[in-house]
């Protein structure tokens, strides 16, 4: 194949990827060899790339192919999830565009709409993976609604009901009045937002008026929510408060409403907030509730689903929580009712999906006992590493949420997700059966009832939907049919996973219910190890969002950059755990380091080959890079051990850009239109293709096309299922004199650039050897530095310039290079600046009241200026010596 002149990545990577899936080097089936399980976070099946989806998912990749290279049975299942709330919310605003309102649907129309919608736009996004490059066994491919995948979602709500460990209760739960459906406590996001503290003021009647008189006078009230007051069913006041000790047995009026409502006791109260006064509203407080239940009130809910006023709103009725609020006040102020506002900062729950402010609500709902369930997930993480967090430090956030667990509502007011499999005959609040089927709930029913002439026809499913989570959370397992089939060939060999790559911010949503789902129905976890990546966030430190702005598009940066580019963009600063700040010129990096590779390929391939003896720098250069090599893989692999996948790039990227195309191949390259002998280059083609292994988990297209362009493969050939490299033993040795030998060769060339000396004129190099010296690396040290040759002298060499590397004195004689005379000004300039410096720093260390009152570290870098000023002094004075 011709070798074109610039890496064009838009040429290259869809040809590939299609070469990889026709091939089918992703897919994955059981057999003899380890397995390596990788399940994709499922994406919502609304969404498309993003920069989270584009580091999450590189990552991923990185994993699977350095495993499938290792000669492991790489399996990476995708998927997407339905995500109950967003889907919903989106089909629900398609079809008011149609102008059709949900409400006149049947459940069985609505789905519809939403399969039609799910089929024209769900799952962009595992396309656009593919544009990535990610290497998932789309054969795999799975949707949290396939059939087998819902089977599975029931089966395991009955079998939890069976054990007692899901009930249905009348509880105080978060609302989302956008999305009308209830939401867990970890869907609730709390902000710190400004609003109002309005003090507002009750009258007070005696225990036996039956008017509204002032009677006792009157009290004042402090709340964030002026609305709720129509819901008032009771004002408390602490019974330790002695302000208050005369409201005790008393009643008050509602303002507004009129309703005459009990003044009752509890030590709930804070004496210290607001007035020490507590409305109480059971229907909008889920600890006003207790305080309801405690003393028996009345519940009054004002709101309707979508927080608009009902009818106990009374002229409000209809109108936004938010509108009636501002005009409420405005009211209350008219008719003498507003004592005073104040500006207050409070929490404020939004809901995690939608944004909008949650509403407390009292309702019938679903709930899952988290306690006993979570005690195996706690110890997996906490106490016997069998999962393991990276980093660690999230183990105390895991340890904190765990021990606070709360029961798990799981009910969703939604059609789109899994009908809850409850069956009701009879209005009473026990009168249901929980089946997987129909069938199966009739029998249940007949059973219970003992009514023998039940039809299918007099049981009603409950009509919500179970929370998306409750179906991802067993995405490790049923995505091998493991809950329908739990012996089966496929979940025994796959299960538990090895990795999983999420987001720190649904390690509670997801990561934490997973493996309690695992050790529920498999006993074990569903992984070994979380990497949990940091956000991706701008420059500014900014999370990224499409109200900013900020947040670029993703397949435009592909098409930028290459798929490669961005990939190493994103990696080269995404140090696990930590936010990621992304830029552009990072995406850049990752580009000029493709064409770095590319054109070292070409000047490679672009030599003339014969049957030439090989010279000895070439053969010590070759011998340096295989430790080299080695010692890197040794780093790399350590890095992987530990999850530092950012600095196992960086030490790849080090090797290829330094040690390889800067060093290596310099050292190997023939002189300008001469031959390269064989056996160099081979062995640069060797150390090449290992090159490309290495890389290739990060870098998989330019890799492969290198790869294929070396020399001709069959398809079991392909760079995507090569070997990874084993390490070799490493010399210390080689590395140590090659270190050696860079320092030499910097001093060379710093005296070139110094005295404007170009590498096409030759010069000589002796050397005042004052110790030992291994004198293996003076071929590598000429050709690196065009020095015609090297001499080993006992005294300093008159006229010369030097440099010092350890206990070795380099001299370089400049005798015709330079002017004599304009190097001699010039150093003699530089020697009185650095007396000069020395004297300055020599007053200051003499000066007992510095010395005395000075930190131990100042005084140690005064001493270590003056050192080094001395030794300076006494290399320019050797030199200006050498000149006279």
């Amino acid at each position: 194949m011709e070798i074109a002149s610039i890496y064009e990545p838009q040429k290259v990577e869809k040809r590939w990827y299609d070469y990889w899936m026709t091939h089918k080097y992703f897919h994955s089936t059981p057999d003899e060899r380890e397995p390596y399980t990788i399940v994709i976070p499922p994406p919502n099946v609304t969404g498309v790339l993003h920069m989270g989806h584009m580091l999450n998912n590189t990552i991923q990749d990185v994993l699977i192919r350095k495993a499938r290279l290792m000669g492991k049975n790489a399996c990476w299942v995708p998927g997407t999830d339905h995500a109950s709330i967003a889907t919903e919310a989106k089909v629900v605003a398609k079809l008011k565009e149609q102008g059709i309102d949900k409400a006149d649907l049947t459940r069985e129309e609505f789905l519809k709409h939403a399969w039609d919608w799910t089929d024209e736009y769900g799952g962009v996004i595992l396309e656009q993976l593919k544009k990535l490059g990610c290497s998932c066994d789309w054969d795999r491919t799975k949707f949290t609604l396939d059939d087998n995948m819902s089977a599975s979602v029931l089966k395991v709500f009955v079998d939890l009901y069976e054990k007692g460990l899901i009930y249905r209760g009348f509880r105080m739960v978060n609302w989302d009045p956008e999305a009308l459906t209830t939401l867990s406590d970890e869907e609730v996001i709390y902000e710190e937002k400004q609003g109002n503290l309005y003090y507002i003021s009750y009258k007070v009647v005696d225990a036996d008026e039956k008017t509204t008189s002032l009677g006792a006078g009157m009290l004042t009230i402090a709340t964030t929510r002026p609305e709720t007051i129509l819901g008032d069913t009771a004002i408390c006041i602490n019974p330790n408060d002695e302000r208050y000790a005369h409201l005790r047995g008393k009643k008050a009026i509602v303002p507004i409403s009129g309703r005459v409502i009990p003044i009752i006791e509890d030590e709930y109260v804070d004496i210290e907030f607001g007035t020490g006064c507590l409305k109480v509203t059971p229907a909008h407080d889920i600890n006003d509730k207790a305080l309801g239940e405690k003393h028996q009130l009345e519940v009054i809910d004002i709101l309707n689903p979508n927080a608009t006023l009902n009818h106990h709103g009374l002229h409000y009725e209809g109108k936004d929580r938010f509108v009636v609020r501002k005009e409420i006040a405005k009211e209350l102020e008219e008719k003498g009712f507003l004592v005073k506002t104040e500006i207050h900062l409070n929490k404020v729950g939004t809901s995690e999906r939608t944004k909008a402010v949650i509403e407390p609500r009292l309702s019938d709902q679903w709930f899952l006992k988290m306690e006993d369930l979570a005690k195996p997930a706690i110890q997996a993480v906490l106490e016997t590493d069998e999962v393991k967090l990276f980093p660690k430090k999230f183990e105390n956030t895991y340890r904190h949420w765990m021990e606070n667990i709360r029961d798990w509502n799981i009910s969703r007011q939604l059609w789109w997700g899994q009908q809850i499999p409850a069956y009701y005959y009879g209005e009473g609040a026990e009168d249901f059966v929980v089946a997987e089927s129909k069938e199966e709930a009739l029998e249940k029913a007949k059973l219970k009832t003992g009514n023998t002439a039940l039809l299918a026809e007099n049981l009603k499913q409950d009509e919500d939907a179970l929370d998306t989570w409750f179906s991802s959370w067993l995405w490790p397992i049923s995505v091998f049919n493991g809950i329908l089939e739990p012996e089966n060939k496929e979940i025994e060999y796959y299960y538990p996973t090895n990795d999983l790559v999420t987001g720190p911010d649904i390690l509670f949503f997801w990561v934490a219910r997973m493996i309690i789902s695992g050790y529920e129905y498999r006993d074990k976890p569903p992984f070994e190890n979380v990497y949990l990546t940091g956000l991706v966030r701008d420059k500014q430190g900014r999370k990224m969002s499409k109200s900013l702005g900020n947040s670029p598009d993703a397949l435009g940066l592909i098409e930028a950059y290459g798929a490669d580019g961005v990939r190493v963009g994103l990696l080269l600063s995404a140090a696990a755990g930590n936010d990621l700040m992304f830029d552009e010129a990072l995406c850049q990096q990752g580009k000029n380091f493709a064409n770095k590779i590319w054109n070292g390929f070409r000047l490679v391939k672009g030599w003339e080959v014969a049957d030439l003896p090989q010279p000895e720098a070439a053969k010590l250069g070759i011998e340096w890079y295989h430790s080299k090599f080695n010692q890197t893989l040794l780093d790399i692999e350590d890095h992987f051990s530990k999850y530092r996948i950012s600095d196992a790039l960086m030490s790849i990227y080090k090797l290829v850009w330094d040690d390889y195309s800067s060093t290596l191949l310099e050292i190997v390259k023939p002189a300008y239109q001469q031959p390269i002998d064989k056996t160099t280059f081979d062995a640069v083609i060797a150390i090449f293709e290992n090159n490309l292994k290495v890389l290739h988990p990060y870098m998989p297209f330019i890799t492969e096309e290198i790869w294929q362009h070396i020399k001709e493969r069959t398809p079991a050939e392909a760079l995507v299922v090569a070997k990874w490299p084993l390490a070799q033993p490493v010399s210390d040795a080689l590395i140590s004199g090659f270190d050696y030998a860079a320092e030499v060769i910097a001093g060379v060339r710093t005296i070139r650039k110094q005295k404007n000396i170009p590498m096409k004129e030759y010069l000589s190099l002796s050397v005042l050897n004052e110790g030992s010296i291994a004198q293996d690396w003076d071929e590598v040290i000429k050709k690196l530095t065009n020095i015609s040759a090297i001499s080993y002298v006992t005294e300093a060499v008159e006229g010369a310039l030097s440099f010092r590397v350890k206990s070795n004195e380099y001299f370089i004689p400049i005798a015709g290079a330079i002017d004599i005379e304009a190097e001699i000004k010039k150093i003699e300039e530089e020697l009185k600046y650095t007396k000069g410096f020395l004297v300055s720093v020599q007053k200051k260390l003499s000066n007992e009241r510095f010395v005395s009152n000075a930190p131990e570290q100042v005084i140690a870098i005064e001493h270590q200026k003056q050192d080094d000023a001395q030794a300076k002094i006494e290399t320019l004075e050797k030199s200006l010596a050498s000149l006279r």
